[in-house]
């Protein structure tokens, strides 16, 4: 689950800040220089991510990291599972207190 909840803060990073170096998504999501590589590279994997060179930088150490089309319906299928998960917690606390309500 934490594998998901990681990958899920790097694509919605990546969909907000897509020219952000890899060091400065690193720092922003609180990752570490290796843990953001391993994470961007499954997201690769699976297709959610598309890595390429800024084609006029005379550097050619700069990236843009855009979410492919598949990586975009990833992100919003875990958002939707997400609130659906924290609308059933309301739904079970708001049942909870009003069998304590009852009780007093």
């Amino acid at each position: 689950m934490k594998n998901k909840n990681d990958h899920f803060q790097v694509l919605r990073k990546i969909n907000a800040k897509p020219k952000y170096s890899q060091r400065k998504l690193a720092k922003e999501l609180d990752f570490s220089l290796g843990k953001l590589n391993y994470c961007l590279k499954a997201l690769q994997e699976k297709g959610l991510v598309k890595v390429q060179n800024f084609k006029n930088n005379p550097e050619k150490l700069n990236y843009i990291y855009l979410l492919t089309p598949k990586g975009i319906a990833e992100k919003t299928r875990i958002t939707i599972d997400f609130m659906k998960k924290r609308m059933e917690e309301y739904d079970e606390l708001k049942s909870e207190l009003k069998i304590m309500k009852r009780k007093n």
